[in-house]
């Protein structure tokens, strides 16, 4: 399930679906990344994500997919919200199932490099100095890029 959205996510729903009440599921790993209080040495009072409709579901699902060819993964899903954030909002859940920890920790941390570099999501803070757009790291792409090897 990859869905994009502005309202918040239920961890506890969330995970449910990824149990499944499936017997061969041996883990589950999750991650819930949050909206910051600061960025760059300045403080954030808010954080407006756009993305581009379409597109971002179907280059999440490429990436998904990726992951699922590398290892063995019984669910995966992702939630990515959009719109007007405030610190400590929750922003992404990516949550993955598999019969072992490794394969479920290993993808979920691919699947969230290469969000974070592949998606088209446009981040947009709002600081104390005014408003500016956030740029890529460099140490994100060097993350997704550890995988290429």
């Amino acid at each position: 399930m990859i869905v994009v959205q502005e309202q918040d996510f239920d961890l506890q729903h969330e995970y449910a679906a990824l149990r499944q009440d499936c017997p061969s599921i041996g883990a589950i790993v999750t991650f819930v990344g949050l909206m910051r209080d600061f960025n760059d040495g300045d403080n954030v009072k808010s954080l407006f994500l756009e993305h581009y409709a379409g597109m971002t579901e179907n280059v999440l699902a490429d990436i998904v997919e990726k992951a699922k060819s590398r290892w063995n993964l019984q669910a995966v899903r992702i939630i990515h919200r959009v719109g007007n954030l405030l610190p400590s909002d929750q922003i992404v859940f990516v949550g993955v199932s598999s019969a072992h920890r490794g394969d479920a920790f290993s993808a979920c941390e691919f699947i969230m490099d290469f969000l974070k570099t592949q998606a088209p999501f446009w981040k947009r803070e709002q600081t104390e100095q005014g408003g500016r757009w956030v740029d890529a790291r460099r140490s994100d792409e060097d993350s997704a890029q550890r995988w290429e090897k």
